[in-house]
């Protein structure tokens, strides 16, 4: 399903502001659909895709809807739309860009958002995981928003990934109106360590992040590694590549433990970033090869009862 994508343009541009595959524009990376509902976007049980952000346009608004796959789908849908004489300057144009890193680089931040100019308002984001590095957990990485000219520091700074989605001490699957992570593929047998692929979403509602003239949004590619007695030779290979984080490893913590600590590491990254403008803009068009790489089915995933019934 990743490879629906679509499409609008402004006010007669001839280059799209939006550019995006349409599950990732329901809030719902990786082309899974999932059972979930949030202020601004739900898949009511998992097939019933629905948006309510604010589209503001001046002269017209054309959408345009893609399909890549391989297969003919079955396709409906429904735009509701008023019109008025004028809009007030601050009706800010929806800019919807996707970005991925796979995988992504050690030791450089994943960009969520960027490369728009203000005014406007950052109002959220949908990112995808696809875990690479297997070590206990893979989110401790901060976002950071840099604003109107930050550069080595954010104006605002989080703590961790799984705060930014509204969890804590770890993440599993849970949703609620501005944030939440209703996405979680794991392995029935795999009883600990990271999912396979995982997603999130965060709606700066009640929390606005609004900008005079730019808007950078990243995330750290952070997480938490540990290591028992006896595995000395796995801690030296995984110390060599993934460089210690914070405070570095910490040496014998406890007994039958030989380090735990907090590590740079590498994973596969995609984000769908939401952002208003108050004039329109070009945006990156999706490359779909991209999109689709690397998230087929894994051997121990199900098809959903819909699914079946279109032949998946």
């Amino acid at each position: 399903m990743r490879a629906l994508w679509m499409e609008v343009f402004y006010d007669g541009s001839s280059e799209p502001s939006i550019s995006v595959s349409c599950l990732d524009f329901f809030g719902m990376p990786l082309g899974r659909p999932v059972a979930y509902h949030s202020a601004m976007a739900s898949a009511q049980e998992g097939r019933g895709f629905n948006s309510y952000y604010p589209m503001p346009f001046r002269r017209s608004a054309r959408l345009v809807v893609t399909n890549s796959s391989s297969r003919v789908l079955p396709f409906y849908f429904q735009v509701d739309y008023t019109l008025q004489r004028e809009l007030p300057f601050e009706a800010g144009y929806l800019h919807v860009t996707f970005r991925r890193e796979n995988p992504t680089v050690l030791r450089r931040d994943f960009v969520i958002a960027d490369g728009l100019r203000g005014p406007g308002r950052f109002l959220g984001c949908a990112v995808g995981i696809r875990t690479i590095d297997r070590a206990d957990w893979y989110g401790e990485g901060e976002v950071k928003v840099f604003l109107d000219g930050d550069t080595d520091l954010p104006t605002i700074c989080g703590t961790g990934l799984e705060d930014y989605a509204g969890s804590a001490w770890g993440m599993g699957a849970h949703f609620a109106q501005y944030a939440g992570s209703p996405l979680e593929v794991r392995n029935p047998v795999q009883r600990r360590g990271v999912p396979d692929f995982l997603t999130f979403y965060r709606w700066h509602i009640p929390d606005p992040i609004v900008f005079r003239e730019d808007c950078r949004v990243t995330i750290q590619q952070i997480g938490f590694a540990s290591f028992r007695e006896g595995h000395e030779e796995r801690f030296a290979e995984y110390s060599r590549t993934n460089p210690a984080a914070g405070p570095g490893w910490a040496m014998n913590p406890s007994p039958g433990m030989l380090a735990r600590g907090i590590a740079e590491r590498v994973d596969d990254y995609c984000a769908t970033a939401f952002v208003y403008c108050t004039e329109p803009q070009a945006v990156p068009r999706l490359d779909v090869t991209a999109a689709i790489a690397d998230i087929g089915r894994s051997a121990y995933e199900e098809p959903t009862p819909m699914e079946r019934s279109f032949g998946f």
